[in-house]
């Protein structure tokens, strides 16, 4: 054994860090959660901190409220949509078989003219 030291790992002066060294807590209230897959979180807060209504579960992503009865409903998931799925919105069949049939035409003209059209 070298050097004989009874502390490993330790300083000079360290000691426990107590609530003597640190200061005491600040009190806490501690609120329950409740999300729709049942869940129950409990998060602390300081007690004079404004208490939010809703809080995200951190088990599932879900919002979560204090009403055990009635959890907030998961949120509506909107699927992506394509260009072409906006351009349908905006156009009707009639006005897209019309533009189609004017490309075409003029896709035509262009070939009939000698342009190369890669």
């Amino acid at each position: 054994m070298s050097g004989g030291s009874a502390i490993r790992g330790s300083r000079v002066g360290a000691g426990p860090m107590g609530e003597a060294e640190r200061g005491e807590a600040a009190p806490r209230e501690y609120v329950s959660y409740f999300c729709a897959n049942h869940h129950v979180i409990r998060p602390a807060f300081a007690a004079e901190a404004e208490i939010p209504d809703t809080w995200e579960c951190p088990r599932c992503g879900l919002p979560a409220n204090r009403d055990q009865a009635n959890p907030p409903a998961p949120p509506k998931i909107v699927p992506y949509k394509t260009h072409l799925a906006y351009v349908k919105e905006r156009r009707s069949e009639a006005e897209a078989a019309a533009i189609l049939a004017e490309a075409l035409e003029n896709l035509r003209q262009r070939r009939r003219d000698g342009e190369v059209i890669y």
